[in-house]
């Protein structure tokens, strides 16, 4: 019984793992069917999706391929028209070209006609002459010197009474004429002449500074005139203290120096020497700035800064009462009204008279009148040779080789006084030593 039992459920197990395996096979040979499948409709998709594209392409391909002869079609359509103007433009130039060439050949024909005519009608007036000298016996220049013997042998005194009017009258007019433009000259400028007169003196507060400046033993006037060159005069005279020196630029230095010690109250060697070093710097910028105004106001450009640096100094010098520079600046001004009058170069006739007295910035230091030094300076830094001649001749040491050169001259500013006599005879007598 239990021997059956267990054939039983053996045979019961194997029957089932049978079964299991089989359903197993069932189950995994449905399972590849189905993929099978799902990979055919996906094989059949992507074919459907594939031919869509390929036709989409198709259709863009052939819509671009029309657009692209369309516009071929009229790129060429334009080549044909523009070809078609360009032929019209070469037959109408070979015409024109034909009629010029015409016209020009006429012009040839009409100039050579014209020529014959001109040999044709000089030969009937070199025949005429020809008679006529054959006749009279005498040629063409000896008949004229005759005539003009015989009217200068008959109207002699009428000819030199002629000559005499016109000559007297023509320097009555030229006269009257510079007079005029001399005179429109200096009203137009319209600057009073300003006697400004640069001081050597200066002010002290209380006669005890004087002390101060001395120092013990005269150390500090000693180491002031050392450094400055400039002689310190300390007298009795009250509240004041004077500067004494050939050279402008030291008693502008000087002063300028002693007038800062004595705001300072420190007044001894050290001290004395950085005030003094100070004062020059303020010097050399005022002079610099002086020249450029100076230039910029007479409207004279490209000037060495060299020149400038030397007619800014102009500004610390005076000349018989009257400031050089402003003297300067006056004369530019009058020399080119003038030189515009007179259909001049204006900005030659003005640079010439800004500079003539640029030599007297230096004479103190250099030998030689001031215009050979300002002749030497301006030709040393490459002036222009037309402002240099326009300077030079303004004392007459030089001749006066261009007409620029009469503009800063003395008989011009005479011309310009001459209907004032008293304004005349003041400006004489300040300028009457002047060399």
């Amino acid at each position: 019984m239990s021997v059956n039992v267990v054939l039983l459920a053996s045979a019961a197990g194997i029957i089932g793992i049978a079964l299991g395996y089989y359903l197993r096979l069932i189950i995994s040979l449905g399972k590849r069917g189905s993929m099978e499948l799902q990979i055919k409709s996906m094989e059949l998709a992507a074919t459907e999706e594939a031919k869509k594209i390929t036709l989409h392409a198709q259709e863009e391909a052939a819509k671009v391929l029309h657009e692209a002869r369309g516009e071929q079609k009229e790129k060429e359509d334009k080549i044909k028209k523009t070809e078609e103007r360009l032929i019209k433009k070469e037959d109408l130039l070979d015409k024109r070209q034909t009629d010029i060439d015409k016209e020009v050949e006429d012009i040839k024909q009409k100039i050579a006609e014209v020529k014959r005519v001109k040999e044709k009608v000089d030969a009937m007036e070199q025949s005429k002459r020809f008679e006529l000298e054959k006749i009279a016996h005498l040629s063409e220049e000896e008949a004229k010197a005759q005539l003009f013997a015989t009217f200068e042998k008959k109207y002699e005194e009428d000819i030199l009474m002629r000559m005499q009017k016109l000559e007297r009258s023509g320097e009555e007019r030229l006269e009257k004429r510079a007079q005029e433009i001399l005179t429109t000259a200096i009203q137009r400028l319209g600057n009073s002449v300003s006697p400004d007169i640069l001081t050597t003196t200066v002010n002290i507060p209380n006669d005890e500074i004087k002390g101060k400046i001395i120092g013990k033993e005269g150390r500090n006037i000693k180491a002031f005139e050392r450094v400055t060159g400039v002689e310190v005069i300390v007298d009795d005279t009250p509240g004041t203290i004077t500067i004494s020196s050939f050279d402008p630029i030291r008693r502008q230095i000087a002063r300028i120096a002693l007038e800062n010690l004595i705001l300072d109250g420190r007044i001894q060697p050290a001290k004395i020497e950085g005030i003094v070093e100070k004062a020059q710097q303020d010097i050399n910028k005022i002079i610099k700035e002086k020249g450029q105004q100076a230039a910029y106001e007479c409207g004279v450009i490209n000037l060495p800064p060299q020149v400038v640096a030397i007619l800014g100094r102009l500004h610390f010098r005076t000349s018989y009462g009257q400031n050089v520079l402003q003297h300067s600046i006056e004369m530019s001004h009058i020399a080119g009204m003038i030189a515009e009058e007179l259909k001049a170069n204006v900005a030659i006739a003005k640079a010439g008279a800004l500079l003539h007295d640029l030599g007297k910035a230096v004479d103190h230091e250099v030998q030689g009148t001031h215009v050979e030094i300002g002749r030497r300076i301006m030709q040393k830094f490459g002036v222009d040779p037309l402002v240099i001649k326009a300077m030079e001749a303004h004392h007459g040491e030089y001749p006066y080789e261009t007409l620029e050169s009469y503009m800063p001259c003395k008989p011009a500013v005479r011309f310009a006084f001459s209907s004032n006599p008293r304004k005349w005879a003041t400006y004489k007598r300040k300028n009457s030593r002047e060399t």
